[in-house]
């Protein structure tokens, strides 16, 4: 079974650290990262640069990914101002968030539901309107999908609605974001499965979880025994949400690789390259943690991963 592990970190991990990583660091980032098998990259997000500094050059990084060869080049939009700004840019797909708690989406995009609604429409319009060649992958994400730190829990009626409107309004597919840490694998699979009954089995491939209470790589195994077959992940476990107090920690890419490795699974991720991308991250925020447990206790001796090669041992 072949697994995707979606890269976030450099939108997801730098829009929530305080320094201003180079841009020529992060495209060493992610021509390392696409050199060790990672295969898709959310390389930034078009949003005001007064909002998030951290990724005003979003485009140029956008046009320097495309540049890779076997890339999906991601990017995350609030509105459908910064959907056609990514479009411009060549992003081979969006992301469009939609929190199911209102007041986390009020929060972070200042648009109620309806509102966000409404600028998925839009942007299915306007993607639509591109020759089919050129027309980027569109997915609603549905943040906040398994708990509100405002809120508190979210209705399965409002969910299911929720991911309806997005399929409605012209989104390829939905994905959940466990913005705030609060999954566990029994919530995942009831999720996956409350959604999928909603929009199709193919409408809901991807998750999006958080390590906040150290639940991220159980989440994954639930995932993946419910048949999803795209992770998000951060290097070094950068990242959480600005939005939503508390929210921190992205699972660990490293980690996550290393563990669908070990069972089996087919990454495609050559796990001792994968390791050496943290140096150029280390070198270019140097104040900034990374979490890893496999990048400290090494590989067991032995350990052979699918690409063949042998990796280091501790």
């Amino acid at each position: 079974m072949s697994i995707l592990i979606s890269e976030v970190g450099p939108r997801d991990g730098l829009q929530n650290v305080s320094a201003i990583m180079p841009t020529e660091a992060k495209k060493d980032w992610i021509k390392a990262e696409a050199a060790a098998g990672i295969r898709e990259i959310e390389v930034g997000s078009f949003v005001p640069a007064k909002l998030l500094p951290q990724l005003a050059d979003s485009a140029e990084i956008v046009a320097f990914a495309r540049t890779i060869p076997n890339l999906v080049v991601a990017v995350l939009v609030p509105n459908a101002r910064g959907a056609a700004d990514a479009i411009r840019a060549g992003a081979h797909k969006i992301t469009l968030p939609l929190s199911v708690s209102e007041t986390h989406s009020l929060r972070n995009l200042r648009r109620t539901h309806v509102q966000v609604i409404e600028e998925a429409r839009t942007i299915a319009g306007m993607i639509s309107a591109l020759p089919e060649d050129d027309r980027p992958h569109f997915e609603g994400s549905l943040s906040t999908a398994f708990g509100c730190t405002l809120e508190g829990s979210i209705p399965d009626s409002q969910i299911a609605s929720l991911a309806a409107a997005l399929m409605d309004a012209g989104c390829d597919e939905v994905g959940l974001s466990d913005t705030t840490g609060y999954a566990n694998p029994v919530s995942v699979r009831h999720l996956i499965k409350l959604v999928r009954g909603t929009v199709g089995q193919n409408a809901l491939t991807g998750i999006h979880l958080h390590n906040t209470r150290g639940l991220g790589l159980a989440n994954v195994l639930a995932a993946l025994e419910e048949g999803l077959d795209t992770i998000d992940s951060s290097l070094g476990g950068l990242g959480g949400c600005p939005f939503a107090p508390g929210a921190s920690g992205n699972i660990v890419t490293e980690d996550l690789a290393f563990m669908l490795e070990s069972m089996g699974l087919d990454t495609g991720v050559d796990l001792d390259k994968l390791f050496a991308v943290r140096s150029i991250i280390a070198n270019a925020l140097p104040n900034e943690p990374l979490y890893g447990f496999v990048t400290d206790a090494g590989i067991p001796l032995g350990f052979e991963s699918r690409t063949g090669k042998a990796v280091l041992s501790a």
